[in-house]
């Protein structure tokens, strides 16, 4: 068919009908009930309004550490809560506020900006935030009550260790910051399934906007890197609760383990905040301008060959902890690589500006702000990659004022400008252009004033973390400045929340278009998104066809009704876009913030040692999920429906088409990458000891170990033959009872590997070689305990007849995790004899 017949699949008038069965199947719940409902819209707004409370919170922070070191010697905090408040202020800015809103956005932006009714797993969305809030504000409350750490939002060992951190106060930021990570997990592996598989119909991976390449990179990066620090959260409160000695010296361990299982995570970081910022510049400078952006595709290939490059920076850290010189040589050239592709956006920016013409607005000069900003933040990075120079700068104020220009000027000035671009998609107003200008000027100059100081501070030898500083040292007017400047900065976001507050509380109107964008976010929607779905044919539709909206609104593209009567959103192809099927998206609910609930109040309560509530709270978290679960892969009742005048597609879909089976791959993926991360401890205090296993130590009888790995890989083999037949209407009368064998032939090779190392005489106490290998089998442990309930899960519902073959993707997605967890207990049972014969 021709494009224009491509562009209007449904060019017969609409039936009244159809409208109002989308309203009632999105129907958002009100009053007491409105907490349930899981719509990317509503959990995008709270989202975003929840991390922007914890960036006011953790910038109060900030103005008592500058009101602290304003005037050398002064009192205003004691030495332990000037601790405290040090660690909330960088635990809350990296770990609750500049994660999550880069997820928030995208949550809220991305369904639309893709054309789809929403992400594939709203449920999972909900959890995602409702256990973020949850968790992320009783861990700021530990500030009230003397328990919130005090170690640095790094927490490097041994400061943390029980030794020299007795308290409560390390615990809860090793289990609170764990689980919240868990949280991020939870969130990318929707926004990676959702902007591969829910984009609308022609938006192939050359049309997609940039921000979405942004978030696709940031989805990928937080998969590979957040499990570094699950991991090492997980054997350093090990350490202090089982006194396994990972990171002490005199039992074989290295303090230096942490700084390389944190920073792999750390330095990422900056790169998983900062990328979707630059989608946003670029997603709002061809508005802003009236012209496309510049070099779309060398922008795409910078994000991605910025992301794959920040995963060598991580000792960029480490230079001054002795790495060594051919190690540091070669994080230092890494560290001036990744200026390539950062410098390379740069340039495509000024000539976006250069080929058209700004207007000058709030958001325009936010986004001239962070140009300008980042640019020296980009300058003193490369100094600083520079070893001699960060041998003299490192743990000086120098570094502090270059992470703070990075990441404001990088992340959060950027952010100001999309919440100016953006806002009116809430309600239909503007923030006031008026205060916007006395905003953006009171952030920019405040920002500079309170931070450019601290560059010579730094040069003058001002070291970092520290709450006071004599007078006689030279330090008293930078200082001065900076927390002059720190006020100013201030009264620049109290006036936005002031602004935000005014115009929220207007009466809701039509939004529009009032940049002339030409991304799909600015068509009208309801709490179905858009009527219809959009076909697009360019980068930016709404440019290349200015009647696009109106068509969209009339129901003339794919998808105007509901043909189930239930939740639905079209699957494309990941590359092209090509029509796929249709899936049905779970109806609001309790669950979500009902497991969110327990398993932040399993991990908290666990930290203060309420053992029973905790293990309560941890049973309200499992068994809300499997109730969450249970009600999901259900038949839709139809096997094909149409989405357009004579075309219809399948509804639902099973295997590499299936999107939660893609959702299962990626948790693998970050559940091997833990196990990684654990691996790679235990060869790095098995290099540090002169012989391997240590003295003491031995490894375990090898013909044990081998029939424990065998019971494992019968296991697999039972659940292979339990899913046999799953195609076909009749299924396996036999399917029970090879679940009951494989769950015993997994729970009997955990018990061989246990004899195995226990004749052997594994004592992790002892050395932390011994603790690693504990360590290994732990995890081994768990999945254990995961597989008996994935075999009590998927029995269950074979026993109810819902496993067939339009119902399959439980029984696809448990075959995939338990091969992957047969696949982890062979890693574990046959690595030290790996370490040990390459030692």
């Amino acid at each position: 068919m021709s494009a224009d017949d491509a562009a209007l699949p449904n060019r017969l008038p609409r039936p009244s009908g159809e409208r109002e069965a989308l309203e009632r199947a999105w129907l958002m719940p009100t009053g007491w009930r409105r907490p349930r409902a899981v719509n990317n819209t509503y959990i995008g707004k709270l989202y975003i309004g929840t991390a922007l409370l914890f960036l006011v919170l953790a910038g109060v922070l900030g103005l008592l550490m500058r009101a602290q070191l304003a005037v050398p010697g002064n009192t205003l905090l004691a030495p332990d809560t000037y601790n405290q408040v040090f660690t909330m202020h960088g635990t809350v800015m990296m770990f609750l506020f500049a994660v999550p809103v880069v997820e928030a956005f995208a949550v809220y932006l991305l369904p639309n900006m893709l054309g789809a009714r929403d992400l594939p797993f709203p449920r999972l969305s909900a959890y995602a935030y409702w256990a973020y809030a949850f968790g992320g504000l009783a861990f700021f409350c530990t500030l009230f009550f003397g328990l919130a750490p005090d170690g640095g939002w790094f927490m490097y060992p041994p400061l943390t260790s029980r030794v020299h951190s007795p308290g409560l106060n390390a615990d809860f930021w090793l289990l609170g910051i764990g689980f919240i990570e868990i949280s991020a997990i939870a969130g990318a592996i929707e926004l990676i399934v959702g902007i591969l598989m829910t984009r609308a119909p022609g938006m192939s991976l050359a049309k997609m906007p940039v921000y979405a390449w942004a978030m696709l990179v940031v989805g990928l990066m937080i998969v590979f890197a957040f499990p570094a620090v699950i991991a090492g959260t997980a054997l350093l409160e090990m350490e202090r609760a089982f006194d396994w000695p990972f990171f002490v010296a005199e039992r074989g361990g290295d303090p230096l383990l942490w700084q390389h299982l944190f920073w792999f995570f750390g330095h990422p970081e900056v790169y998983i905040i900062f990328l979707p910022a630059a989608g946003m510049v670029s997603a709002m400078l061809p508005a802003l301008v009236g012209k496309p952006l510049a070099g779309h595709g060398a922008i795409v290939a910078a994000l991605v060959g910025t992301g794959v490059i920040s995963f060598a920076l991580w000792a960029h850290h480490m230079f001054t902890a002795g790495i060594g010189p051919l190690s540091a040589m070669l994080i230092s050239a890494a560290s001036l690589s990744v200026a390539v592709p950062a410098g390379l956006q740069v340039f495509a920016w000024i000539a976006t500006l250069w080929r058209g013409r700004a207007r000058v607005n709030t958001p325009t000069l936010f986004v001239l702000g962070f140009l300008f900003t980042f640019v020296i933040g980009g300058l003193t990075g490369v100094m600083v990659a520079m070893v001699p120079f960060d041998w003299q700068a490192h743990d000086t104020y120098f570094v502090v004022a270059h992470l703070h220009y990075v990441l404001i000027g990088g992340v959060v000035m950027p952010l100001l400008a999309a919440l100016y671009y953006w806002l009116p998609l809430l309600g239909g107003h503007p923030l006031s252009e008026r205060l916007g200008r006395w905003v953006f000027g009171l952030v920019f100059g405040g920002f500079h004033v309170t931070f450019f100081p601290l560059h010579i501070a730094g040069l003058l030898g001002m070291p970092r973390r520290v709450y006071t500083y004599d007078a006689w040292v030279g330090l008293e007017a930078v200082n001065l400045v900076s927390s002059l400047g720190a006020v100013a900065l201030g009264a620049g976001f109290a006036l936005l929340a002031f602004d935000l507050a005014r115009t929220l509380r207007r009466p809701e109107r039509p939004h529009g278009n009032p940049w002339n964008a030409g991304t799909l976010e600015w068509i009208p929607s309801e709490d179905y998104a858009t009527r219809s779905v959009p076909q697009v044919t360019s980068r930016y539709p709404l440019w290349d066809r200015p009647t696009l909206s109106e068509e969209v609104v009339a129901g003339a593209h794919w998808l105007p009704g509901t043909p189930t009567g239930l939740r639905e959103t079209l699957v494309t192809s990941p590359a092209a876009a090509r029509l796929s099927h249709l899936i049905v998206l779970p109806r609001d609910s309790w669950l979500p913030v009902l497991a969110a609930l327990g398993t932040a109040g399993f991990f908290l309560l666990l930290t203060v040692k309420w053992m029973v509530t905790a293990f309560a709270f941890g049973v309200l978290a499992i068994v809300t999920t499997l109730m969450w679960l249970w009600h999901s892969d259900r038949d839709p009742g139809l096997a094909s429906a149409s989405v357009g005048e004579g075309v219809s597609v399948p509804v639902g879909a099973h295997g590499l088409r299936s999107h939660s089976w893609w959702a299962s791959v990626i948790l693998v993926v970050v559940d091997a990458t833990v196990l990684a991360s654990i691996v790679f401890a235990h060869i790095h205090v098995a290099m540090r000891g002169a012989v391997c296993p240590p003295p003491g130590a031995a490894l375990p009888p090898l013909g044990t170990t081998a029939l424990g790995a065998a019971a494992f890989v019968a296991s697999s083999l039972f659940v292979a033959l339990a899913g046999r037949g799953a195609a076909r209407a009749t299924p396996s009368r036999w399917r029970g009872g090879w679940l009951v064998a494989a769950a015993l032939a997994a729970v009997a090779g955990f018990a061989a590997l246990l004899l195995a190392h226990q004749s052997a005489g594994l004592a992790p106490r002892a050395t932390a070689w011994g603790a690693t290998v504990a360590a290994l089998l732990s995890y081994l442990g768990f999945h254990v305990v995961l597989m008996l309930f994935f075999a009590a899960y998927l029995g269950a519902r074979i026993g109810c007849g819902l496993v067939t073959p339009r119902q399959r993707a439980t029984l696809e997605n448990v075959a995939l995790l338990w091969h992957a967890s047969t696949a982890q207990a062979l890693a574990v049972a046959f690595v030290p004899y790996a370490v040990a014969a390459w030692l």
